[in-house]
């Protein structure tokens, strides 16, 4: 059976206007690229994850960002990654899903900043504890 996808939406008490973080990175990108993750995403809910191989455009991630995985775009002379988390019998977000945290771009063969990873982490802290998703 097919995975959830779902949006990290911030709780009103930790940002009144009740921000998006991996629409916000998704509409902050070339519409090819957004709907190129789009595909990965649903090829991923559709397989269902951890099944799903992802030929590179799925990755698990290590170390300080175990347990959660990035979908990996080029695109535009940058590489774009949307970090998810995957909740298996989430009963609250209506069963097994996927959930968008953030992303970020950055150029080819560098690594991304370490506040970028803290600020994904942030975000995942904040979605364990407020269990929010766009609705």
């Amino acid at each position: 059976m097919p995975w959830s996808i779902h949006f990290f939406q911030r709780d009103e008490s930790d940002d009144a206007v009740r921000s998006v973080p991996a629409i916000e990175f998704l509409d902050s990108i070339p519409a090819k690229v957004a709907a190129e993750i789009h595909a990965v995403l649903d090829a991923v809910a559709a397989a269902p994850p951890p099944s799903f191989s992802g030929g590179g455009k799925r990755e698990a991630m290590h170390d300080d960002m175990a347990g959660y995985f990035e979908v990996r775009v080029q695109g535009g002379g940058m590489n774009h990654r949307l970090f998810c988390v995957l909740e298996r019998d989430a009963e609250d977000l209506g069963g097994s899903s996927i959930v968008c945290i953030d992303g970020l771009s950055k150029p080819p063969r560098t690594a991304a900043h370490p506040r970028d990873y803290r600020r994904v982490k942030r975000y995942g802290a904040e979605f364990q504890k407020r269990r929010t998703v766009l609705e």
